[in-house]
């Protein structure tokens, strides 16, 4: 750490804190060749992930959007919330893996709808009859059909 009054390379920490909330720690440094005290602050680099939306915008990805959406398909189930926090941190982590940090809507979605489908099959109708925004009666049947083949 450079010191701020001679320049110079190599300081000591003298004591460190975390931040009242807990978002950076606070460093007291002293300047190896001059001796005055500073202070710095260290915080992690947050890499904004983006989702590409059915229209090609970009939005920033958020998780508790995500478990708000799961949340409700699942209102008045038996799963634990816990569940529904893997499935988020499941692809919160594959989007931290893509060189790029984006991943497309759809994607998410499916990814909610495979997860959803083999912990609960009305908490995965409810999000799919959202999520697939289906016209008629008929594409909600033809995925009801599909749902009771499967077992």
């Amino acid at each position: 750490m450079r010191c701020p009054y001679c320049n110079h390379l190599e300081s000591k920490v003298i004591d460190s804190r975390e931040s009242k909330k807990g978002q950076s720690i606070r460093r007291r440094r002293e300047c190896l060749s001059c001796e005055h005290r500073f202070t710095t602050y260290e915080k992690i680099e947050e890499i904004p992930y983006m989702i590409v939306k059915k229209d090609g915008t970009r939005q920033l990805f958020d998780r508790q959007k995500l478990l708000k959406g799961m949340l409700k398909a699942c209102e008045k189930r038996p799963i634990a919330i816990r569940r529904l926090e893997e499935i988020v941190e499941e692809i919160e982590s594959r989007l931290q893996e893509r060189p790029d940090k984006e991943m497309k809507a759809a994607e998410i979605g499916q990814l909610v709808m495979d997860r959803l489908r083999d912990l609960d099959k009305v908490a995965y109708v409810r999000f799919a009859s959202v999520y697939r925004e289906f016209r008629d009666v008929i594409e909600f049947k033809h995925e009801l059909d599909g749902l009771l083949q499967g077992k």
